[in-house]
């Protein structure tokens, strides 16, 4: 059993398409639009690409977000998986060990960005020379690392505060046991506690009893109780749905029926301990 005992929540992925045009919206610009006509839901950037985005300006983009939600933002970062692409808008793409150097001391200035006061940093990756960081948010911005590979989930364990696994499709079920050990070995090693990562799985699939297509596709009762054992057995907080088929109503299902099931059982578990 891998339970490291967080309370459990829920979202959906929001495919940022544009009816009017290809490609997708800006993800940052979407997230802010959709936070200013909601009040309740909390948003996360599954993931944002740190080689396009200056990681000190970015923090200052999620504190400032997340103060005037009243703390509903998190910030979801990756190291870039795609260098043509980033190397075609413009940005330098870096590959390899190159970019993984470049994302743990990413996440570190974010980390003293958020934190507040003069943030340096200077190293072949980064040249901040002294910028007095701020706004602090009241409410914590949490910074998630998306990753799949060995180095990058050491990064996840020395230096994140979650891990955002890629998609169920992706990182199946029965891999996830290896990489929830790298991550925690790599805690270990740098004196944190692994129990206070937090871990998100992307699952993509259809609730329904005659669905098909990718991922995972079952009943209601199936999807409770894979995502029940998935949180209890495999260490994940927090399940991003993905859905195939009809968004709404996939959600319309997700939220009312799975939703309620997958805390009930989880809940009844940890009690019987």
């Amino acid at each position: 059993m891998t339970d490291y005992g967080h309370p459990l929540s829920f979202g959906l992925s929001l495919d940022p398409t544009v009816d009017a045009q290809p490609g997708h919206l800006e993800t940052w610009t979407l997230i802010s639009h959709l936070s200013s006509v909601t009040h309740r839901i909390s948003f996360l950037t599954d993931v944002a690409d740190l080689q396009l985005r200056p990681p000190t300006m970015l923090a200052k983009a999620a504190a400032s977000l997340n103060i005037l939600t009243e703390g509903r933002i998190q910030l979801g970062v990756g190291g870039g998986a795609f260098a043509d692409a980033i190397a075609s808008m413009g940005g330098l793409p870096r590959r390899g060990a190159q970019m993984v150097a470049f994302t743990e001391e990413s996440l570190h200035l974010m980390h003293q960005a958020l934190s507040g006061g003069v943030v340096r940093m200077q190293t072949p990756h980064h040249a901040v020379t002294g910028y007095r960081a701020g706004p602090v948010a009241s409410a914590r911005v949490r910074l998630w690392l998306g990753a799949q590979k060995p180095k990058m989930l050491n990064v996840t364990g020395r230096a994140a505060d979650g891990w955002i696994s890629p998609l169920n499709i992706y990182v199946p079920p029965e891999e996830v046991p290896a990489r929830q050990q790298i991550i925690d070995d790599a805690a270990t090693a740098a004196g944190r506690d692994p129990r206070s990562i937090r871990r998100i799985y992307n699952v993509i699939g259809t609730i329904g009893a005659h669905g098909a297509g990718p991922g995972l596709v079952g009943d209601v009762q199936e999807w409770a109780d894979t995502l029940g054992d998935w949180a209890l057995r495999l260490g994940f907080d927090t399940f991003i749905f993905w859905p195939t088929g009809d968004a709404e109503k996939q959600l319309e299902v997700f939220a009312s029926h799975v939703v309620p099931a997958v805390r009930a059982r989880v809940a009844a578990a940890r009690g019987q301990r």
